[in-house]
């Protein structure tokens, strides 16, 4: 009992706590938001409470996969990757699940989930095994080439399923990973060089016209008229509900609310900006910002190249996110579903981002040299 003891309190000595912290604010403030929705209609009561049981489970989450070395997790890839893919594969089975024009969901008759947000995870995991396994010799060619095949395998299966969104979450995490492990530049020269070749092809081969409307749509006037009540209705409403939100908000009790679709999820961030305001939105950016650049001070500061891609590859995953949503919502990007990071409703999201936190910790709690991102501290 006593070494348990002094176990537990050498991991709450050496464990980040402010990661934890700036984590459970980004909380309160999202059950805060997601209750005000309630109190509006826009949800059901059995939605907030999903949102708090998943933020608690989420938090207890975090802190045991605080509590593993790293490496520990790493050495079962061979458990994670399989069991995460499994999951995703299960879509395909009387299982899965269809909302819109995607098979992202399964029902496992108790509970319904997103498995590719648990794959987002595992990914990381088995990405920053696979780079830490090639270590120096990062740039031999035959190692990117199975790098890139380790990257595609996921893209595509996301892809097909129709989720575009978290398919390119899964090739910012792996550009990130590459890049911060040392990629050549002549690697990233011809990844540059072949971008207008690859849009161009999916622009005429693999997007669809309901996909190339939500394009064309942000750059033409005349269409986003004609479109207001169809295909773009959604971000129409949340530039319309931003803007009626001005400097302070309307507040959380206004007659004068307007009706954005899947407001409490991907569009959550025009709510904010319609009852608090600018300033309530400017606040939330910061948060978020801090969240992000916390994590990447972390994976600076790591002392091993595994722990370092474990942190740029949930660093990714936040930011990422982040852009996405927050542009979508104000029109500068098209509508790819898209959460907003520990704000968005939704259980699944809400514990897989508090794993991925603790992933972050459990390499912040299990370093063999105390370093910090601009110095080492001497023994």
């Amino acid at each position: 009992m006593k070494n348990v003891l002094k176990w537990l309190g050498s991991y709450f000595k050496h464990v980040d706590k402010l990661l934890p912290l700036i984590c459970v604010s980004l909380t309160v403030f999202d059950l805060f938001v997601i209750h005000a929705l309630y109190t509006t209609g826009d949800i059901q009561y059995d939605d907030f409470q999903t949102q708090l049981f998943a933020a608690i489970i989420g938090l207890f989450v975090s802190i045991i996969v605080g509590m593993i070395d790293y490496k520990f997790i790493s050495k079962v890839w061979f458990v994670i990757g399989p069991a995460a893919l499994i999951l995703q594969l299960l879509v395909y089975t009387p299982l899965g699940v269809q909302r819109d024009d995607d098979l992202a969901w399964l029902n496992l008759g108790f509970i319904t989930i997103q498995p590719s947000e648990i794959f987002k995870v595992a990914f990381i995991i088995t990405f920053a095994t696979h780079i830490a396994k090639v270590g120096d010799k990062l740039n031999k060619f035959t190692n990117i080439l199975l790098l890139g095949l380790h990257a595609a395998i996921p893209f595509g299966l996301i892809l097909i399923q129709g989720d575009a969104g978290s398919a390119l979450v899964f090739l910012f995490i792996c550009l990130c990973m590459l890049f911060a492990a040392g990629i050549s530049w002549k690697y990233i020269t011809a990844a540059v060089a072949a971008t207008p070749v690859v849009c161009w092809v999916a622009w005429n081969y693999v997007m669809g016209p309901q996909h190339k409307i939500r394009f064309e749509v942000l750059f033409d006037e005349e269409m986003q008229e004609a479109e207001r009540l169809n295909v773009y209705m959604q971000q129409f409403n949340a530039k319309v509900a931003m803007g009626s939100g001005q400097l302070t908000g309307l507040g959380f009790h206004s007659d004068s609310y307007t009706y954005v679709p899947e407001i409490y999820n991907d569009f959550i961030f025009s709510y904010i900006g319609m009852t608090m305001g600018f300033l309530g939105c400017m606040g939330l950016v910061i948060a978020l910002a801090v969240l992000c650049l916390k994590l990447l001070s972390n994976s600076t500061s790591a002392d091993t190249l595994l722990g370092k891609s474990i942190c740029v590859g949930v660093f990714a995953m936040m930011t990422f996110n982040c852009i996405i949503n927050i542009g979508m919502v104000v029109s500068l990007i098209p509508i790819i579903g898209i959460t907003l990071p520990f704000i968005s409703a939704g259980g699944t999201s809400m514990v897989i981002n508090y794993a991925a936190i603790g992933l972050v910790l459990s390499v912040s709690a299990h370093k063999e040299k105390k370093k910090h991102m601009f110095y080492e501290e001497k023994d």
